[in-house]
């Protein structure tokens, strides 16, 4: 049975495909999922035209984060955390607080975005990676200066 695929599927397809499926396989799980329709002309003429509204938007969007990346590139944020000998924390900068930052200086970023690959124990500068979408990602710098007693 042809279908039209409108989302991905692992194995078959990339939304717009024109795939073969057993039927069992599209009456029972692809097309009740809408993760697909029957291969009819104006089924693929719909399929095409939002799969082209989809990258249409999608263009917009990347655009968009890619201004708050460079912005973000720019900026630099600041912690003052309790530190021992050797310029060592006690404890770390987390993601957490990084999110904290970010939002006071207005970027609402989750903390599951931020991608810290070596944890932050020590004094001095580090830069930590800011994941806004698959193919736009931001640096960030961190400074971490001992409190003052």
């Amino acid at each position: 049975m042809k279908i039209v695929l409108l989302e991905s599927v692992r194995g078959l397809g990339n939304p717009g495909d024109i795939v073969n499926v057993k039927s069992g396989y599209a009456r029972n799980y692809l097309i009740p999922k809408a993760i697909a329709v029957y291969a009819s002309e104006s089924n693929i003429k719909n399929a095409q035209h939002q799969i082209e509204i989809a990258k249409q938007t999608e263009i917009k969007t990347i655009s968009e984060l890619q201004g708050i990346a460079e912005k973000l590139n720019k900026l630099t944020l600041k912690f003052e955390l309790e530190a021992g000998e050797e310029d060592k924390l006690f404890g770390s900068v987390t993601n957490q607080m990084i999110t904290e930052q970010l939002l006071d200086n207005g970027y609402n970023i989750e903390r599951k975005d931020i991608s810290i690959n070596n944890p932050i124990k020590a004094l001095g500068s580090h830069y930590v990676d800011i994941y806004l979408h698959k193919d736009v990602s931001a640096k960030i710098k961190i400074k971490v200066k001992a409190l003052e007693k």
